[in-house]
């Protein structure tokens, strides 16, 4: 006999920081960010509102798979890009499709939106993470500086 298939997985959008989807999202998130408590992701969604921070999930089968922050970046270089602040998949649904699923989304609301690229930063650590992109077609084309403030 075999195994049921897995329900398809449907695309939403998270309404705030208030949206109840959120005690699903949230685990997931912090598999990416580990020091996101539910009112440290408050703030961030509160102050990142405005500056047009969203958060799109994938659920399925009442869980959550897969979930994105990101945001409409106008600049110098591209004119208008869908910037990715983060991309996480649940660590017990990977190699399913579902990464590439919700990044293919919002290719198409980038192109939607008339941006020009759809931009991300990945640690220097995260080599597996860093395969998934090149298999999606994805270019390493600078390097990220930062400086931590006192």
């Amino acid at each position: 006999m075999s195994e049921p298939e897995a329900p398809e997985p449907t695309v939403v959008d998270l309404d705030g920081p208030d949206d109840p989807r959120w005690a699903l999202a949230l685990p997931v998130l912090r598999e990416l960010r580990p020091h996101l408590t539910p009112e440290l992701l408050r703030q961030v969604a509160t102050e990142g509102a405005p500056q047009g921070l969203r958060f799109t999930a994938l659920l399925a089968g009442g869980e959550c798979v897969a979930v994105a922050g990101w945001r409409l970046v106008a600049n110098t270089s591209a004119i208008r890009k869908l910037y990715v602040d983060d991309l996480s998949t649940a660590a017990a649904h990977r190699s399913r499709g579902h990464g590439s699923t919700l990044l293919r989304v919002l290719t198409e609301r980038a192109r939607e939106l008339g941006c020009t690229a759809i931009d991300l930063d990945s640690g220097v650590q995260r080599v597996g993470a860093h395969r998934f992109y090149l298999r999606e077609r994805m270019d390493i084309v600078s390097h990220h500086f930062t400086r931590q403030l006192d």
